[in-house]
């Protein structure tokens, strides 16, 4: 059953299937803020990734001396999650492993998301905890795909994101199958807190961020009053995407990054892997403001 969260300005919807919001939507104005799913561009909504970022190469993972398959972006997002928790402002989902996971990922783990709606403000906080007797490694990554443009008078490339601080924002590319290309980058953004959209920036798939300085950005466009603000609590990187075309751009903190191209590595060894220590857990959060 789905978990449906009520404030006096805004309602959020949260599927079992991968603790997945699928709608964000203001009372006042009827907006709609999180992209439909619609196949012909993308059936993701706002998917959890974890325990990887990205791909591995060769679709391969290796980890305490085994090679495990995993696809684009881990398991989770796929995954039902248990609803533990819910009332009309707060909804909790729990995942455990279990024999399936464990054939993909040789690690016992608790993944809980917690989702809190404050007017028209969603907090969601990510916990993970090791139940296993040895350290486990993982990343762990966000991505809510926000309708865009956001209601009328606007068209796509009348929107920014804008830096909560002074950027510098040099991206990262990978390949279609979400693999890092080594020794490519540019600078797309120098010395400001404004990136405008266009979408010719996403005809090499997504723009990928390491070192975000800012705590939050805003999609928005001087050509109506609507907006997104995405604030986040440990994810430094951060990809933007969008498919060819698409009516919608992905805003995703992430902590960590996919392999690069002929990575041979552990998964102790890929780019911001998180260590946890028996007992021990890491937290972090996004907070989306709609307007």
């Amino acid at each position: 059953m789905n978990a449906i969260l009520n404030s006096e300005s805004a309602t959020v919807e949260i599927k079992p299937l991968g603790a997945e919001m699928i709608s964000f939507k203001r009372k006042d104005t009827g907006h709609e803020y999180i992209w439909k799913g619609d196949p012909e561009f993308w059936t993701g909504r706002s998917p959890v990734l974890f325990p990887i970022v990205g791909s591995v190469y060769d679709g391969k993972m290796r980890a305490e001396g085994g090679t495990y398959e995993l696809k684009n972006h881990g398991f989770a997002r796929n995954r039902e999650f248990r609803l533990v928790e819910a009332d009309e402002m707060r909804a909790v989902f729990h995942l455990s492993a279990d024999e399936e996971t464990l054939a993909m990922y040789p690690y016992q783990f608790a993944l809980t998301l917690t989702y809190t709606l404050e007017g028209s403000t969603l907090r969601i906080q990510y916990r993970v905890d090791n139940d296993d007797d040895k350290a486990i490694y993982f990343q762990l990554g966000t991505h809510p795909a926000f309708n865009c443009p956001i209601g009328e008078g606007a068209e796509f490339e009348d929107y920014v994101l804008e830096f909560e601080q002074e950027e510098t924002l040099e991206r990262f590319f990978v390949t279609g199958g979400n693999i890092q290309i080594p020794d490519k980058s540019e600078i797309v953004l120098e010395k400001g807190t404004v990136l405008p959209l266009r979408r010719e920036q996403f005809e090499e798939g997504a723009m990928i961020f390491r070192d975000v300085k800012s705590d939050r950005v805003t999609l928005k466009s001087d050509k109506n009053e609507h907006s997104v603000t995405v604030s986040y609590e440990n994810f430094p990187y951060m990809g933007v995407w969008q498919p060819k075309n698409a009516p919608f751009i992905c805003i995703e903190p992430w902590h960590g990054l996919a392999d690069a191209d002929k990575f041979d590595g552990e998964l102790k060894d890929k780019e911001l892997a998180v260590k946890l220590e028996p007992g021990e857990y890491f937290a972090a959060a996004l907070v989306i403001e709609v307007k």
